[in-house]
Parts: structure tokens; C-alpha cells; sequence
């Protein structure tokens, strides 16, 4: 049973890292979503980009409604990250999308841009789904 954008946002609003992240779940729905994160100095390294635990927390996080938006748990089997491009100020998008899903597993990647629509990071991730629905 696939779960409403509004019952995906309502579920993922308790993400308290997420939101101490900075980041907003703009869209959800069936296999995928969006989130943006608008990026403070508390984001930076100290080379002044954006720390790649940051670019990372972006890209899970809308991973993790985009595989969990069937209304079954879902937690990462594995995941991996590829950065393309240093971000430094703005808003960093992220994009997540289902490449496949069967009764145990999913594959979903996400790519992160910058406002100017330049691939940042690209992110791949294996979820495991739980037989346990989401609580609502």
C-alpha cells in the first residue's frame, strides 16, 4: 500500500537530523521525492564547502522517503556516494528516484545539484524492506 505525499511528509517531519540539516521534503510519492537543503555556515568545512557528511545526510534522507514511501520499512543495505562538484552557498536539491523494487529489495539514486542545476553528488543506494508497515 503505497503511502500519500501527506502521510510521508507527517512520518518524516519526526526526522530530527534532518531538520537539524536544514532540509525540507518538497515532494513524495510512490518510489520517489525531493528535498532541498538551504545551506548555512554551519554546513561548511573548513576548506569553505559544503562538508560531505552534509552532502550525505541530503541525499539519505531523501532516500530513505523514496524507499520507505511504499508503506513498508525500508533501511539501507548499502549505499555509496560519488561528489562531482564543491558546493559552497544556496540550496542544494536532491532528487530521488526508484530504479527497481521487488518483495526484499530496492534500488534508488539520488542526485544532489546546485541552484544552477550542476550535478554535485550522485548517490546509489540497496534498501532492504521489512515485512513491518510504517506507522503512520
Amino acid at each position: 500500500m503505497n503511502l500519500s505525499e501527506a502521510e510521508l511528509k507527517h512520518i518524516f517531519k519526526a526526522d530530527k537530523y534532518a531538520e537539524l540539516s536544514n532540509i525540507e521534503l518538497l515532494t513524495a510519492a510512490p518510489g520517489h521525492a525531493t528535498a532541498k537543503m538551504t545551506l548555512q555556515p554551519h554546513h561548511l568545512n573548513a576548506l569553505k564547502t559544503v562538508q560531505g557528511g552534509a552532502i550525505f545526510t541530503l541525499a539519505d534522507f531523501t532516500f530513505a522517503v523514496a524507499c520507505n514511501s511504499h508503506g513498508t520499512m525500508a533501511v539501507a543495505l548499502n549505499v555509496s556516494i560519488t561528489f562531482m562538484k564543491a558546493a559552497t552557498t544556496g540550496t542544494l536539491w536532491a532528487e530521488a528516484r526508484e530504479l527497481s523494487k521487488n518483495f526484499k529489495v530496492g534500488t534508488y539514486t539520488v542526485e544532489i545539484k546546485d541552484e544552477a542545476g550542476d550535478l554535485v553528488a550522485l548517490f546509489q543506494g540497496l534498501a532492504y524492506r521489512k515485512k513491518d508497515k510504517l506507522p503512520a
